[in-house]
């Protein structure tokens, strides 16, 4: 049966905010976290961004549910060899519960160091030789690796889980698709899109698919379309926009073309649960093993009361046809081009 998880947006909230919507997660019914890894906010009125693996040790602390970077782009602002590292020490924070989500980024993150933002076919290049890197540190073995994109000497990570970390990798094309089904152990998506997913499962049928998508409960209708146009109408913008404007600012100019009639038609707004529950049922349909819903907006606690009082039990018994049934509790098991790939939280 489709699990249904909680997704934390580090773009929009603090990490004290984050850890308590997590507890709010669990206590609602949420069966796991995904959270986002980004270096800005979409745009000034998100206003955070804290550093994501900071927060997963926090996440360790505070509750028992599995958590998964949605995603981790680690090819240009951080080293594979820096995110095998970090994912490694989370996965034994976590006591098993971590999965490695990864993508192939965006230019608004990743170009904050001065590196030059590579065209897609590029960064998919780079994300297979990244997660080759970070496949091979997680052995414990000491590894020298000389490719075209990365090199390391002589590098050991000394830190280890039992198990390591599963590696999901994001794609909305298919050639990311491809690529996902030769290297991946699970699939990363935001859409209900049966073609991708069948993409992906071709190679093996019984991996994991999770996905997310936004939400916005109020009291009314009207205030949720109001709050989620002001926060994520950038969720609406077409094409490859999303992975190569390179500043919040730049994102904001770009949303002024998307009005909130389109948002309204396009995002489970206000307090109606059919609505919310048709959104999530389209995704188990798919194929999708886990879903994660994430709150636009400040009524969290809200929110969590309607989700577990009213969504929730709409949604028992909502299972994908023909998927692979989703992961256990411990978790063990980017908008884009259509042509391409890569992830966008």
């Amino acid at each position: 049966m489709t699990e249904f998880g909680y997704f934390l947006s580090c773009e929009e909230f603090g990490p004290v905010d984050l850890l308590d919507q997590a507890s709010m997660a669990q206590d609602a019914g949420f069966r796991s976290l995904w959270i986002s890894d980004h270096f800005h906010p979409w745009n000034e009125a998100q206003g955070h961004s804290p550093f994501v693996w900071s927060v997963i040790g926090g996440l360790s602390q505070r509750c028992e549910l599995p958590v998964e970077t949605a995603v981790t782009c680690p090819t240009v602002r951080l080293h594979p060899a820096l995110v095998a590292q970090a994912a490694a020490a989370s996965q034994v924070m976590l006591d098993g519960r971590f999965r490695l989500g990864l993508g192939s980024g965006e230019a608004l993150n990743e170009h904050v160091l001065g590196d030059a933002w590579p065209i897609a076919d590029v960064r998919l290049d780079m994300l297979e030789e990244a997660v080759e890197v970070i496949r091979k540190l997680f052995t414990g073995e000491q590894i020298t690796h000389r490719g075209r994109h990365y090199t390391v000497e002589n590098a050991r990570l000394y830190t280890l889980p039992d198990t390591p970390p599963p590696i999901d990798l994001s794609a909305f094309g298919p050639k990311a698709a491809a690529l996902a089904s030769r290297i991946a152990d699970g699939f990363v998506t935001t859409a209900p899109d049966r073609e991708l997913i069948g993409t992906f499962r071709a190679g093996d049928p019984g991996r994991p698919v999770s996905a997310s998508t936004k939400v916005c409960w109020a009291a009314s209708r009207d205030e949720a379309v109001r709050t989620a146009h002001r926060l994520w109408s950038v969720e609406q913008l077409p094409g490859e926009l999303n992975q190569i404007l390179p500043t919040p600012r730049h994102f904001e100019q770009a949303s002024e073309l998307v009005t909130e009639e389109t948002v309204a038609e396009s995002v489970p707004c206000g307090p109606d649960p059919e609505e919310h529950a048709r959104r999530l049922r389209a995704f188990a349909d798919a194929g999708v093993d886990r879903v994660h819903v994430g709150q636009m907006g400040p009524e969290q606690r809200g929110f969590f009361d309607f989700y577990r009082t009213k969504v929730l039990p709409l949604l028992d018994g909502a299972g994908p046809a023909g998927a692979s049934g989703a992961a256990d509790r411990n978790g063990r098991t980017d908008r884009t081009d259509p042509r391409d790939g890569g992830e966008r939280s």
